[in-house]
């Protein structure tokens, strides 16, 4: 098997299995949290995490609010993409899911108070990013060929080079977001709630969540169970040329 082959054969495995990826970092984190800064320093952790959140979640709103049908998907089993992403957070990076992720990944790692675990999550997030972004682009190389060359070559692959945003032809559609989305800002959570248990073990030798964690947990699960239910068993979240 060439070298080729075998980074396009991991790519695979990874994009398959890319959900799973922040199981490890979670398991990798346990050290990193019991070992992280003291309560009095981590007034500029707790704000950095929530801004890098925040923004994180903001790219991926936009960009799966003005997408189109079978592109920027969660699918697992192959790659998809019946038309070339080139508009919208596409004018700026052609990744901007896995840039949104990225920040989000940020914001979650911060979380830990410990910086150290946010440079290990930068180069856990490289070595397996870089090679699902090079299969995804191959494919996409391979379907759409010179239109993807072209736009590849004025277009940066994750962090943006220039600001030359082109307005996307799809509206905005805050329904998309409501009925693809809840299941990304559930993990989320899931991730603030794994760090901030372990935390408080840590430091008090007793598994809790935190008061204020515990208030926006019930919040957002609250809307998650509902939102899941419109989309499952209604037709209110439903859109034509939607994803």
């Amino acid at each position: 098997m060439s070298l080729e082959q075998s980074n396009v054969n991991q790519g695979n495995f990874l994009f398959k299995y890319r959900g799973q990826l922040p199981i490890i970092l979670f398991l990798f984190s346990i050290p990193f949290i019991k070992y992280s800064a003291s309560y009095k320093t981590t007034y500029y952790f707790v704000l950095f995490s929530i801004l890098f959140t925040v923004f994180g979640y903001l790219i991926r709103f936009y960009t799966v609010a003005t997408t189109p049908k079978n592109t920027s998907g969660r699918n697992t089993n192959k790659q998809i993409a019946e038309t070339l992403n080139k508009t919208g957070s596409y004018s700026l990076v052609r990744n901007p899911l896995y840039l949104a992720n990225y920040f989000i990944w940020s914001g979650i790692s911060l979380f830990t108070f410990n910086i150290y675990f946010m440079i290990f999550m930068s180069i856990f997030f490289y070595l397996t990013y870089s090679k699902i972004i090079k299969t995804e682009e191959l494919f996409l190389k391979s379907k759409f060929g010179k239109e993807y060359e072209i736009w590849s070559n004025t277009v940066s692959s994750f962090f943006p080079s220039k600001i030359n945003f082109i307005k996307s032809s799809i509206p905005f559609s805050a329904v998309s977001i409501l009925r693809r989305e809840y299941s990304s800002v559930l993990s989320g959570l899931i991730g603030f709630i794994f760090i901030d248990i372990l935390r408080n073990y840590f430091e008090n030798q007793s598994f809790f969540l935190s008061r204020s964690i515990t208030y926006i947990a019930f919040i957002l699960i609250f809307i998650v169970l509902i939102l899941r239910t419109l989309k499952h068993h209604t037709n209110l979240l439903n859109e034509k040329d939607r994803s």
